[in-house]
């Protein structure tokens, strides 16, 4: 059963015929982040790691393009699946090297992978749930064993796992923390220069691909908030970004020749209840907090109407439409605090004196919610739903942290709530899986790759097997629609706004980017890997 045929390297997606011109800086901010860490660790959470680290440095086996569907092969020249769906093969490119010039072969593929065994920590997507053995049986060629029909380990394994280097990842002692300072990768830059405000990438001599990368550095300059980011973005002073910006359009009015910006729906974003913890293991209180929460109002203030409220299952539209079970095609969120109260009600809360409910126990439903400090659409988002909560009787303390801080709260359980966003994949699947499969989740304390609100359910682990063990596509639908359901009904986790591609650019200096007519890659410079298939189209004007 192949699943990609063999390929020679990938070619660019610039017209045919148009002239490239090598060299020039691109300068990119992919969001407020702060001051830098030395941090080039792959095996890092997205937020956790520097951005270009996976996929301007680090590569894949496949790159799968999320707006179009298509698989290309990459570090892999094809990979096909056995008929029961338990042996996954890939054939690697030969002609590789590492950016010190040692080749890379089928070794570095089993070392990483069984990397992720031996420290769990590393494993972010669960694979050796299902993974059972990986051998190569040559320099190129790699056998992946698995102990159950494991389809959808395609895209974990072959497009989200990054390969490092044997040679120097083995005499590593802790890569969970490793800082990994001066990374050596497959991609097409390496690391020029490091400060904490700044760091440069600059061409890679080694690169696999002929003649690319044409651009010769990425400049990341560090930023605290969207404000700040988004006036240099406004003087011209930015190539690429992927901030939130309160007024796109008088962006593109500056310059209108060359401001551009596509926001492509990829994902959602969510309220994150920590249901480990009471009073969010009681449905109840999940549903009246849902009730409360004005999203028309979120959009509109908070993401001045660029994100839109999202379908109530969590299914990306319009992208996924097909994929909606046909009894909540019309389903959408409605604000309805009366029902929110009585369901308090009947749940044993009653107000207190001060207008806050309180449960039997005399304890308040009060509780903090948890957002980045200088994501400003965000921190709006939530005083607005501390607001709309505050008016059916549940107080909120919205809390602005540091980026760490905060990606740690929410993989160790250290959260009462939190607003957070979602991963995606070549099909609702993959964001369920992500969100809601107890295989990502842990207890508090110990770190959870994804289902941060700590979500486990025997129903929604079946469903997901279900789709996992199949490629019949009535059946992965099937599961589909329970999945929808369980969100629909149990509210494991809240969905708040759909979460946009935020992707602002410049033609003044380079061209070649993806958009809406050539959307040969997710566009947003925190999308990994396809930062990477940005960085290898674009040239010098």
């Amino acid at each position: 059963m192949t699943a990609c045929v063999p390929g020679s390297a990938p070619t660019s997606s610039t017209q045919p015929g148009s002239q490239i011109k090598y060299g020039g800086a691109l300068t990119i901010v992919p969001g407020p982040y702060g001051r830098f860490q030395r941090f080039f660790n792959p095996f890092a959470a997205d937020n956790s790691t520097l951005s270009g680290t996976k996929g301007m440095i680090y590569e894949t086996l496949l790159f799968f393009n999320q707006e179009t569907g298509q698989v290309k092969p990459w570090l892999a020249t094809s990979f096909s699946w056995s008929s029961d769906l338990k042996t996954l093969t890939f054939q690697l490119r030969r002609g590789v090297e590492w950016s010190d010039g040692q080749p890379f072969t089928s070794d570095d593929v089993v070392f990483t992978l069984n990397l992720l065994h031996r420290f769990p920590a590393l494993d972010l997507h669960s694979i050796w749930t299902t993974l059972q053995a990986v051998t190569n049986p040559d320099p190129y060629r790699v056998v992946i064993t698995f102990k159950q029909p494991s389809f959808p380990e395609e895209w974990y394994i072959g497009g989200q796992t990054y390969i490092v280097p044997r040679h120097i990842w083995e005499h590593v002692k802790d890569p969970v923390h490793e800082a990994n300072p001066n990374p050596v990768g497959t991609g097409p830059f390496i690391l020029k220069s490091f400060d904490p405000t700044l760091y440069i990438l600059e061409r890679n001599p080694h690169y696999w691909q002929p003649g690319k990368p044409y651009i010769s550095e990425l400049r990341y300059p560090a930023y605290v908030s969207n404000a700040s980011a988004d006036l240099l973005l406004a003087q011209g002073s930015i190539d690429w970004t992927g901030l939130f910006s309160s007024n796109l359009q008088s962006f593109v009015a500056r310059d209108p020749t060359h401001n551009r910006y596509w926001l492509p729906p990829i994902a959602v974003v969510m309220l994150y209840l920590n249901t480990a913890r009471y009073p969010f293991n009681l449905l109840p209180v999940r549903q009246a907090i849902s009730l409360a929460i004005d999203r028309e109002g979120l959009s509109k203030e908070g993401e001045n109407g660029y994100e839109p409220p999202p379908h109530p299952t969590g299914i990306v539209l319009p992208a996924y439409r097909s994929f909606l079970a046909p009894q909540y095609r019309s389903l959408s969120f409605q604000v309805d605090r009366a029902r929110a109260i009585r369901l308090l009600e009947g749940a044993g809360f009653t107000r207190g004196s001060d207008g806050i409910f309180v449960d039997r126990e005399g304890r308040r439903l009060a509780f903090s919610m948890e957002v980045v400090s200088g994501w400003t659409d965000w921190e709006k988002d939530c005083a607005l739903m501390a607001q709309d909560l505050a008016a059916i009787g549940i107080s909120v303390t919205v809390k602005a942290l540091p980026l760490n801080t905060y990606v740690s709260d929410l993989q160790l359980g250290s959260f009462e709530s939190a607003i957070s966003w979602t991963n995606s994949g070549p099909s609702p699947y993959y964001l369920y899986d992500a969100l809601l499969d107890s295989a990502n989740t842990a207890p508090i304390g110990k770190s959870a790759p994804s289902n941060w609100e700590r979500w486990s359910d025997p129903t929604t682990d079946q469903l997901l097997a279900q789709y996992a063990h199949s490629t019949d596509p009535t059946v992965q639908q099937q599961a589909l629609t329970g999945l929808q359901r369980i969100m629909v009904e149990q509210l494991p986790s809240i969905p708040l706004l759909y979460s946009v591609n935020w992707y602002e650019y410049t033609t003044a200096r380079f061209v070649g980017w993806p958009d809406e007519h050539n959307p040969y890659a997710v566009p947003s410079p925190y999308s990994y890997p396809d930062n990477e298939q940005v960085a290898l189209t674009l040239h010098h004007v």
